[in-house]
């Protein structure tokens, strides 16, 4: 068993930092959609006096939890799919397919172009009719589909060109408004009242960033492997460090971003973050504030459309029939239909499959982390299996029961666990579920090893047990 080395990447480790660095801002700017943008100065301005505890939890979800997500996939050195088999058959694959759908053509996507429209054009120009609406999403989505007609140049023109223009717009707005003012913050309304720490984990949710990273590590190690890192330690160790780049890229635009809800005079007589932050760049920056707004708006959401077109592109294309341009077009040509019927109509999709999908996500991100500290001992089979079938069950009881779908017979079900009225009830059945399937994994017979290969008598594939070589590098 060996792997296939790989020349280093051209002009030495230079060359190497700086696609690390370039991957980093692409994968910032592929995460950071219009969501990203407005959600921050609203849980300021919610939070009040408890901005800070508040921000902490959001950026726990919609910060940190990422960067784990991408990590966890360069750890295992597996992809969405391979990760989620692990968990049966049937999760293995509709869960990925769920997930990338969610990010894709039902929900994240669409959501760029009716964001870009409602928040960036209709405000700048006064357009509001359905075949205004129409006539942008095909000219915004036949850009995205343009940029990332070919997957493996995607990080240099979103990591060159399209971040540097996004994150000069968001600092010259974030620095501007911080100088200029310093209003004092009102009292907290509910959730933030009672339990900041909680809400602002819910509302960081809200971005998909999570569920996103899981799809994003497939492009950020292709785009790192076609420019020459090695497979193995090279490989895992550039795609840790743009992920962790991009984390802390995201955490202090997040900071800044609530700053302005947090000093911005008069931010409680707004309804959403994006009036918020028009006017925010309104009063910063006098009669070019609104076209400033609206070029973040559009860049924003066209650099997320771009990867979540390419990410979801590629997936369908390992996993099913046709070309990644087959899938890009059909993914491409199904968000602009969706997103010509409005903000709204995009909205009433998004509440329920995000719901069902975090609690099964940040399941599969955590037991992929923890996994290697009981490697010597063990390999997760059971403590795979139960915890992931746990957050599955529950997180579809507490979806019906949020759509009011037998509520009154699944209530009881659900309702005794801990923190179920902050919507984490199924943090602790998850643990329970973890630690029997665990106790499982140590106290059953260890499968006996076929010779010379990787596979137990059972059939059982043993790569991660002990020191075996990560599935990233190619064995003979």
């Amino acid at each position: 068993m060996g792997s296939t080395v790989a020349s280093q990447p051209e002009g030495g480790s230079k060359r190497s930092t700086s696609a690390i660095v370039v991957t980093g801002l692409a994968l910032f700017s592929m995460f950071f959609g219009a969501g990203n943008l407005i959600f921050p100065p609203m849980l300021a301005v919610e939070a009040g006096d408890n901005f800070w505890p508040a921000l902490f939890g959001f950026l726990t979800t919609a910060s940190l939890l990422p960067v784990l997500a991408v990590i966890a996939i360069a750890l295992s050195g597996s992809n969405l799919r391979d990760l989620a088999q692990r968990a049966g058959s049937i999760f293995g694959v509709v869960f990925p397919v769920l997930a990338y759908l969610s990010i894709g053509a039902f929900y994240a996507l669409p959501r760029t172009g009716a964001v870009s429209f409602e928040t960036a054009i209709t405000p700048l120009f006064g357009l509001e009719s359905f075949a205004s609406s129409a006539v942008f999403n095909v000219v915004f989505f036949g850009i995205a589909l343009a940029l990332s007609w070919n997957p493996t140049t995607i990080m240099e023109k979103l990591g060159k060109f399209l971040t540097p223009a996004l994150l000069v717009l968001l600092v010259v707005m974030i620095s501007v408004a911080a100088f200029r003012w310093s209003a004092e913050p009102a009292a907290p309304n509910e959730p933030y009242d009672d339990g900041p720490l909680t809400a602002g984990l819910l509302e960081g949710y809200l971005t998909m960033d999570s569920i996103a990273a899981l799809a994003f590590s497939i492009v950020v190690i292709s785009t790192l492997r076609h420019r020459g890192f090695n497979e193995g330690k090279e490989l895992v160790g550039g795609t840790i460090a743009a992920g962790v780049g991009a984390g802390i890229m995201l955490g202090l635009v997040y900071i800044g971003l609530g700053l302005i809800g947090r000093v911005m005079p008069n931010a409680g007589e707004f309804d959403n973050g994006a009036g918020l932050l028009a006017e925010a760049a309104n009063l910063t920056m006098g009669g070019a504030g609104q076209a400033v707004f609206s070029a973040i708006v559009l860049l924003a959401c066209l650099t997320t459309a771009v990867g979540l077109i390419t990410a979801t592109g590629e997936y369908f294309s390992e996993q099913f029939p046709g070309s990644y341009h087959v899938w890009a077009v059909i993914f491409a040509v199904t968000s602009m239909i969706i997103a010509t019927q409005g903000l709204e109509f995009v909205m009433t999709i998004a509440a329920p499959v995000i719901g069902f999908l975090y609690p099964p996500a940040i399941t599969l991100i955590a037991l992929t982390l923890i996994e290697p500290a009981f490697r010597a001992r063990t390999r997760f089979s059971w403590a795979f299996f139960l915890p992931l079938w746990t957050a599955v069950v529950w997180s579809a009881i507490e979806t019906l029961i949020s759509l009011e779908w037998g509520a009154d017979a699944l209530t009881p079900i659900v309702q005794w666990a801990p923190m179920f009225d902050a919507g984490l009830g199924w943090v602790v059945p998850v643990v329970i579920a973890f630690v029997i399937g665990l106790v499982v994994d140590f106290v059953r017979p260890k499968p006996a090893m076929i010779p010379g290969t990787m596979e137990s008598v059972e059939g059982e594939d043993l790569s991660a047990e002990g020191d075996a070589v990560p599935v990233l590098q190619t064995r003979d």
